[in-house]
């Protein structure tokens, strides 16, 4: 089941898949629903980010190929950052390139939502009953600043530095899905995510016994091998098998396109 956050109206909307039009739902996303009858056109909405977070939990470092394209040895434990939520866009939305830095980096990456409450889970706690589903994620970077401040919060956290979307894929097994990463059309990134190092119910269970996770919450899970620059005017496309395509394109700051 796919989830889509959408905008029809005026007025904006979760609604499931089905074929080329949405369903509304009635009731929270987050909490108790059903799938509505009324039926939309995908022609006539404006997708947004799929879910609005509290907080966003990054891990770094998670793909083997990409520690050492970094020339970093690879993690004992997850290596942990926050993104502000004020950082998030959805599909189409632009990445504003900041003018304090020379150099943004694309990262794909596979995304968990979180669905319930999640505080200190235990091995025997099944992790896959706290995620509501798993989206596309952009974890743009400004890679200079990055090296420069030699820790993640600046390069990490400017507007629009957090692309999301375009759905919620439900019922995903996260296991071993196919996702690539496109610039200009062109395939930089190429993984499955067999090749986490920390697979996704280990990183539930592990940030839980650091941090409440609240329903909506998002955890990345890390990017795989084939990181690099992208500039103003640059299209850039996460896909990741099961979920779909998120789009988003380059602008400076001031600039309209």
């Amino acid at each position: 089941m796919k989830i889509y956050r959408f905008r029809v109206d005026d007025e904006i909307h979760h609604g499931v898949l089905d074929g080329e039009s949405l369903h509304p739902l009635s009731g929270p996303l987050l909490g108790d629903y059903a799938v509505g009858e009324r039926s939309i056109p995908l022609s006539r909405v404006t997708v947004l980010a799929p879910i609005l977070p509290s907080k966003i939990v990054a891990v770094g470092l998670n793909y083997r190929d990409h520690a050492a394209e970094r020339g970093n040895p690879l993690p004992e434990e997850p290596l942990l950052f926050i993104k502000p939520s004020t950082a998030v866009i959805g599909p189409q939305d632009m990445i504003v390139y900041p003018a304090m830095s020379k150099r943004v980096d694309y990262e794909g990456e596979l995304a968990c939502v979180i669905g319930r409450r999640a505080v200190r889970l235990s091995e025997s706690d099944r992790a896959e009953d706290y995620i509501l589903g798993y989206t596309c994620f952009n974890d743009i970077t400004a890679r200079d600043l990055q090296d420069k401040d030699k820790q993640f919060t600046r390069a990490k956290s400017f507007d629009t530095f957090a692309a999301i979307g375009p759905c919620i894929a439900a019922g995903l097994d996260p296991s071993n899905l196919d996702i690539k990463t496109f610039l200009n059309g062109k395939l930089c990134q190429s993984s499955n995510t067999r090749n986490l190092i920390f697979p996704v119910p280990f990183l539930v269970r592990f940030i839980s016994n650091i941090m409440t996770l609240l329903p909506g919450d998002v955890i990345t899970t890390g990017t795989p091998a084939g990181i690099g620059p992208m500039y103003p005017g640059d299209t850039v496309d996460v896909q990741i098998e099961g979920i779909g395509t998120l789009s988003n394109r380059v602008r400076k700051v001031g600039e309209t396109l």
